[in-house]
């Protein structure tokens, strides 16, 4: 089965006040009045394999490629020739194995593999052999992911030491059900590659909808991020909202926070809290989301989608529950693409809003990477034919 980030089933699935500056709300008013970006294919790369790949990450520099094979359970690594640096699988009850992957991996450098995994933080060389583990501050109860196309767990430096930011996953003795879970509620964790600290930042904010007293899943607040020059750009989930955080000295101390108007963003659905049961996991694949952050240069990106139409997907499963499954999957598929998405492109000195751009035919429109100057995505699957290899396309934005 091609692996696009959505079934059907994952869609039910249980298992965004300027501090320091002023407030700033981004509109589309007086784009048509600047130069419009354009964003152009310039190249791509081939990998020979017959499996269910998908983009996890591309080095910072651009030369490597990393993907991962729900098929065979593998992280692969290429080249920008599509030759093989590696690859590897930790499905086996090993000392070495990650368990349950909680993030899709990442690069650390060039030449090093990140996975955060329910058994904790594992790096690798390319072909597999432990590097180091970093035990997770708190024991794991539960978890669950939704991947997307160059969603992975982040890695930066910072005053010559190696940092990873992974979303945290601390139980915190509480669940969405509760009030202690939205006081206690931190998104991400700052680790330390060396000595192993991990210290969680970035709370629900003062005037955040995640403390309207309403209960949220997962999917509804994951946090999409980049770090950038000792700044933290970051959205979580559903909420419309850019914030910016310096990072210094193991804090993260909120500067600015944009309001973001999306075409056709939908809200989050309501929940009561009395909905949620300890122990539960839930994602939900149709609602609004910002997907993820990313820098292009002088420019900063921010990957949207905008959500379906929540009574058709209560329609689509129903239709699946009642045991209509293809037509259930056909209007889950006319929903899909109906879905606007694309990107918010500002400028990354004033934080202006330049540009809205739609996402490229012919690519996978869960989500995409940026390295350099780069944008990278991956090819969507032919519908028509099985194919014995995976394409990755480099764009620019000009």
């Amino acid at each position: 089965m091609k692996h696009n980030g959505y079934s059907l089933p994952a869609v039910m699935i249980a298992a965004f006040i300027l501090f320091s500056c002023g407030e700033s709300n981004q509109t589309e008013e007086g784009l048509e009045e600047m130069n419009p970006l354009s964003i152009e294919k310039v190249d791509s790369v081939d990998y020979k394999l017959l499996g269910d790949p998908i983009l996890a990450d591309v080095s910072q520099d651009g030369s490597h490629i990393m993907i991962y094979d729900y098929a065979g359970q593998e992280i692969i690594t290429f080249d920008q020739e599509g030759n093989l640096l590696g690859k590897f699988s930790k499905t086996e009850d090993t000392p070495d194995a990650y368990g349950f992957m909680m993030e899709l991996p990442g690069f650390l450098g060039n030449d090093q593999v990140v996975v955060n995994g329910m058994r904790g933080i594992f790096i690798y060389d390319l072909e597999g052999n432990q590097i180091k583990k970093i035990d997770h501050p708190e024991s794991v109860g539960g978890a669950a992911f939704m991947p997307q196309v160059g969603k992975s767990i982040e890695t930066f430096t910072l005053q010559n030491q190696e940092f990873i930011l992974s979303k945290s996953v601390r139980p915190r003795d509480t669940y969405p059900g509760e009030q202690a879970f939205y006081d206690r509620f931190r998104a991400l964790e700052w680790i330390n590659v060396a000595s192993g600290e991990s210290t969680e930042i970035i709370p629900f904010e003062t005037g955040s909808i995640f403390k309207n007293g309403k209960g949220y899943i997962e999917s509804d607040y994951t946090p999409s991020f980049e770090w950038i020059d000792g700044k933290l750009y970051i959205s979580l989930g559903g909420e419309p909202i850019l914030r910016v955080y310096d990072l210094a000295d193991n804090t993260a101390k909120l500067d600015t926070t944009i309001n973001l108007t999306i075409p056709e963003f939908k809200e989050l659905p309501v929940r009561e809290r009395n909905e949620f049961s300890e122990g539960s996991v839930a994602l939900d694949g149709s609602t609004a989301s910002i997907r993820n952050i990313h820098r292009v240069g002088d420019l900063l990106l921010l990957h949207y989608y905008a959500g379906m139409d929540p009574e058709k997907v209560k329609e689509a499963g129903e239709l699946w529950q009642s045991g209509n499954e293809e037509e259930a999957g056909l209007l889950f598929d006319k929903l899909e693409a109906e879905v606007p998405k694309g990107f918010l492109v500002f400028d990354l000195k004033t934080l202006q809003l330049l540009d809205r751009i739609d996402l490229p035919q012919g690519v996978n429109t869960g989500g995409f990477l940026a390295a350099g100057n780069s944008l990278w995505f991956q090819k969507a699957p032919s519908e028509e034919v099985e194919e014995d290899f995976v394409r990755i396309y480099e764009y620019k934005l000009d």
